[in-house]
Order: C-alpha cells, then sequence, then structure tokens
C-alpha cells in the first residue's frame, strides 16, 4: 500500500493542491493521499489567516468532491497535524511517525506500506531546518513538486547520501501556479476565484465569511 502525506496550512485549499495530488498519485500509483491541515508550523510564526477547523472543512469538502465514490477515497483529509495539546508546533517528523505506527497495527501489512510525503521544491530545500532530518529520510520516500529548471543537482547543499537520494523523486509538469496568499489577496479584494477554488470550498469560504479584509480569523 502506498500512502502519502500532504501537508500544509491549506489556508484555503485550492485547486493547485488538487493538481499536485492528482499528479503525484497517477505518476507514483498512490493508493491514499493524505491531505494534513497543518496546526501551527514551526517555521511559519505568523499563523495561518483562518483557523484550523475551517481548514480542515475546506479540505473534507475538497476531497469528498474529488473522489468518484464514498467507497473510492483515493484522497483523505487527515487530522495527524491538528492542535497539540501543549500548544507546541506541529513536527513533520512526529506526525509521519504517527501515521506509520497506525498503520503497522496489522502485523499482516506492516510489510507492504510505503510512506511517501509529497513537498514543494523551496520546501524541500530548507529541509535541514526541520527536526531530526535524518529520521525523515528513514520514514518515507519525498515526493519534490518541482519548479521551472529545478534539477536533483540543487540539492547539493542539503549534502544526502547516496540511499537519502535514491529516496526523493521530482514531480514534474504540474501546471496549476497559483498560491494561497494569492487567493486570499483576491478573496479580500471581492475578485472572482471561482476558477481557483472548488465550487464547494468557495461556498465554504463566502457561507462563513473567511478572508474579509481587515477580519481577524
Amino acid at each position: 500500500m502506498r500512502i502519502a502525506f500532504f501537508g500544509g496550512t491549506f489556508d484555503p485549499p485550492h485547486r493547485g493542491h488538487l493538481a499536485v495530488a492528482r499528479a503525484a498519485a497517477d505518476k507514483f500509483s498512490l493508493d491514499t493521499v493524505l491531505f494534513v491541515p497543518t496546526a501551527r508550523q514551526p517555521l511559519k510564526p505568523a499563523g495561518s489567516a483562518a483557523s484550523f477547523a475551517d481548514r480542515l472543512a475546506m479540505v473534507e469538502l475538497l476531497c469528498a468532491a474529488e473522489n468518484d465514490a464514498p467507497h473510492v477515497a483515493r484522497f483523505v483529509p487527515s487530522t495527524l497535524d491538528q492542535p497539540r495539546q501543549d500548544g507546541q508546533p506541529n513536527y513533520t517528523i512526529d506526525s509521519l511517525r504517527r501515521l506509520r505506527q497506525e498503520l503497522e497495527t496489522d502485523p499482516s501489512a506492516a510489510e507492504n506500506i510505503e510512506i511517501f510525503n509529497i513537498i514543494g521544491a523551496d520546501a524541500f530545500l530548507d529541509l535541514r531546518r526541520w527536526r531530526d532530518p535524518e529520521a525523515l529520510f528513514e520514514i518515507a520516500d519525498w515526493i519534490v513538486v518541482s519548479r521551472p529548471g529545478f534539477s536533483l543537482d540543487d540539492l547539493g547543499h542539503l549534502t544526502l547520501t547516496t540511499q537519502q537520494r535514491a529516496r526523493v523523486h521530482l514531480l514534474e509538469g504540474v501546471q496549476e501556479t497559483v498560491s494561497a496568499r494569492e487567493v486570499r489577496e483576491r478573496l479580500e479584494a471581492g475578485l472572482d476565484c471561482s476558477s481557483l477554488l472548488t465550487p464547494e470550498v468557495l461556498g465554504y469560504i463566502h457561507a462563513h465569511r473567511l478572508y474579509l479584509s481587515g477580519k481577524t480569523q
């Protein structure tokens, strides 16, 4: 079973996220892509504009609309990175370890589980600032969403071992370039975002009056 962890703020989740998940699932034969909203990212102290509850609800709508039928759940919302009781940031290594533990509750299936982490090239290049980067390569393979001109040669400063580099896979050709920040700016300005957001997510944003200019979530 091939499962991908797709973490991020998803503030809001948009069609670009879907494009990445679809491309990764198709290219790497993923059985499941977990959409994991992060409650508090260690390297983004400013936090998110929308609450974790709202971001999770939007991710749930995004996944539900994408899946063909209730029994075909290729994209699945996850609370692996929900707010911690101690108020500390969410660290990817902790979430991946927890995911591995949950998946290996059935010993007979443990050997057939492969975990991938979907990440943008810019974030991956910052990996040495993450908690326990060596352990991150032990627990998962990495699907790096490439930007134009990016190659594995750009990873030189990460000083990866041969074994670690073998666990890095490039995902190229994803055409959606929209960012969540750009979507928020358009929403705040009252501009049309129907081409950037699914109808379900856009409807939720309007119903809950998210991302209004000057509003504190």
